[in-house]
Formats: structure tokens, C-alpha cells, sequence
């Protein structure tokens, strides 16, 4: 299998990367693995290229994820990406839009995880703030504008005390806030400065407000979802005095199972992110209510392998192989491959 990861500057992978773990399962099993960093695609000639790294084939690969990280062996070199047979997204967001646009050149010839369509609609915040649900079954009532006056008059209409405020395109918890109504006097030039002056460029940014879930003080739970099933989930909690719980923000992980009807939400949601064509996904619940979804680069793997003395990567590498040769078989037969017909063990 030829497989590309259309990601990060390798310099940036810290040992307790997720995808460093995809990275070395994919090359010690012996796969072509190449990664390449959205500021490398270009279009040669017509045709989409990456400035990729490219790890040595055969090489000797350590055991230990941290000892290969320093003593890999690569070497850059020009590649067509629609050579690859899956493109892994594992870009940090907010997601350059231009980045599909070149990945739109292949996404026929090759399997992209996640799909670029899918990838298109949920690669911000909207994608989940947007999900039907009238009944607030599973999602809690969220609101999202650049509109200032409509911001305030949310907060100053809801029957709570506190709501969660977070920017459209943010990640890692970064930007995350609790509104208080009974700090009335500071909520408006909080919501101009959030909106209108805390951007570099000078640009006004869409907040999102969306009702504190009971509970959120004590954390959430992540779930790591493949082909619309769950496959594992971990507790991630607040460090104290902080209302996010993202490892990167601080938080600590506990060993987590999900209950029977946060498994049903899972599904449910499972259901549309195949229809979209996000096969692998992070899910972040509070009280069995959806309150993000990460289709970019979910993390936190490490850590739920280290909780439950596992490797999560093995079955989601194994998914990728499945899918090339359910692919190429389909090829064969000069049919489309039915995703449907993919399953998890």
C-alpha cells in the first residue's frame, strides 16, 4: 500500500503524536509511506505533486514509536499524489481551502481519509452546530454569528447562568470560554474583542454560544469513531481552574466506557458521517450531547492505548488495507466501490 499523510511539519511531531503511531504502523508492516505538508502540493505540468518525505523502504523500524521517530530513515522527493493509494488528512485546522481545491484533482483515483467533500462541510464547527436535530436530542442548542447585538441579546434571553463561547475554526481548546450573565457589564466588549480584535489579520471571526451541558466541569469524552462505529473512547478532564479538558490545554485522560445510549448517539451520528464520508473521526460528547467533531486530525490515541494497554492504530491501519483492496478489487471488476460493504472488526 502506498500512503501519504498530508500533515504537520515532521519537526512538530511530539512523541506522544497520534499520528506519529499511524506513521510507524504503516511502516513497519512494510507500506510505501511518504508525508508532505500543505505549503509542499503543487500542480506540475497539470498534475497535482507533493515535495513529499519519503521514509526508506525496508528499513529497520524500531519497536519503540520514540526511538524510530529519531532515527528514521527518509529523503524528500517529487510525487504525484494520485500514485498513492490513500492520502491520510492529518492537518491541523483551520484548514487551508485551497488544500481541497488540490486534493479535488485526485479524489477519484485515490482513497482520501477523510473525504474531500466531507472534509469541505465539517472541517469547522458549523458541520456540528449545523446537524439537524430539532428536538435537541443529542445536540445542545448552539448559536453562531459575527453579530455582536445578536450575541448579547442570546446570552441576555437564555435561562442559564453560563454558556460556552469558542471560535469557529479553533483546536486544542484554544480560545474556548464560560460566559457568565451575572458579569452583564464586561459581556459586551468581551463578545466585540472576541469577534472584532482578537484575530492577527484584523478580521472580524464567527463566535460560536452554545448552553452549558451539565456536567462539562468535570470534563468529556472522546470517542474515537471508524466507518461510523466507535472503537474506543477515553475521559478527558479539566485541570483545575480551567474549563477545557483538551490534553493540549492541560487536561488529564481516565479509562472511559461508553454507556448504551451514548453508543446509540455514536451511531447516529455515525450514520451521517459515512454518508459524508468522514471514516474516521473524533467525537467529544458532555452528558450524551455532541459538542464537537474533529474530522482533521483527532488525537488523544497515546493516550487511550496507554489507559488500555492497546494499539487503536493497528485497527484503523488495517481499515485503510482493507479499503485499498475492497478498491482494487472494485477496479478490477470495473465497478464502484461500495463503501457500505466495508466493515469493522
Amino acid at each position: 500500500m502506498k500512503i501519504c499523510f498530508l500533515m504537520y511539519p515532521w519537526e512538530r511531531v511530539t512523541k506522544g503524536d497520534s499520528t506519529l503511531r499511524f506513521i510507524h504502523e504503516s511502516v513497519k508492516r512494510g507500506h510505501e509511506v511518504s508525508m508532505v505538508t500543505p505549503e509542499r502540493l503543487s500542480i506540475r505540468d497539470s498534475v497535482t505533486m507533493g515535495n513529499c518525505e519519503v521514509f526508506t523502504k525496508n528499513q529497520k523500524v524500531s519497536s519503540s514509536v520514540t526511538s524510530f521517530q529519531q532515527n528514521c530513515e527518509k529523503s524528500f522527493k517529487f510525487l504525484p499524489l494520485a500514485e498513492f493509494d490513500v492520502v491520510f488528512m492529518r492537518a491541523n485546522p483551520p484548514l487551508d481551502p485551497f488544500v481541497l481545491n488540490f486534493l479535488d484533482s485526485i479524489k477519484d483515483d485515490v482513497f482520501v481519509m477523510n473525504a474531500v467533500r466531507g472534509l469541505r462541510e465539517a472541517n469547522n464547527k458549523i458541520y456540528t452546530a449545523a446537524y439537524y436535530d430539532p428536538e435537541q436530542e443529542f445536540i445542545p442548542k448552539t448559536y453562531v454569528s459575527k453579530d455582536v447585538d445578536y450575541l448579547q441579546q442570546i446570552i441576555e434571553e437564555s435561562d442559564q447562568e453560563q454558556m460556552i463561547m469558542k471560535p469557529l475554526d479553533g483546536y486544542g481548546g484554544k480560545g474556548v470560554i464560560v460566559i457568565e450573565k451575572s458579569a452583564s457589564k464586561n459581556i459586551k466588549s468581551l463578545l466585540d474583542y472576541y469577534v472584532n480584535s482578537s484575530t492577527k489579520d484584523g478580521k472580524s471571526q464567527y463566535a460560536i454560544l452554545q448552553e452549558y451541558i451539565e456536567g462539562a466541569e468535570n470534563g468529556d469524552v472522546r470517542v474515537f469513531m471508524l466507518h461510523g462505529e466507535p472503537i474506543g473512547a477515553l475521559r478527558r478532564v479539566p485541570s483545575k481552574g480551567d474549563v477545557r479538558s483538551n490534553i493540549s490545554a492541560g487536561g488529564t485522560t481516565e479509562k472511559y466506557k461508553l454507556s448504551k445510549e451514548e453508543i446509540r448517539v455514536c451511531r447516529k451520528i455515525g450514520e451521517k458521517l459515512v454518508r459524508d464520508g468522514l471514516f474516521f473521526a473524533g467525537l467529544d460528547l458532555i452528558g450524551s450531547k455532541l459538542v464537537e467533531v474533529n474530522v482533521l486530525s483527532p488525537g488523544a490515541i497515546t493516550e487511550y492505548n496507554r489507559l488500555n494497554k492497546t494499539k487503536l492504530q493497528i485497527k484503523i491501519i488495517d481499515y485503510l488495507e482493507k479499503t485499498v483492496k475492497a478498491r482494487k478489487e472494485a477496479l478490477a471488476k470495473n465497478n464502484n466501490i461500495d463503501m457500505n460493504s466495508i466493515t469493522i472488526d
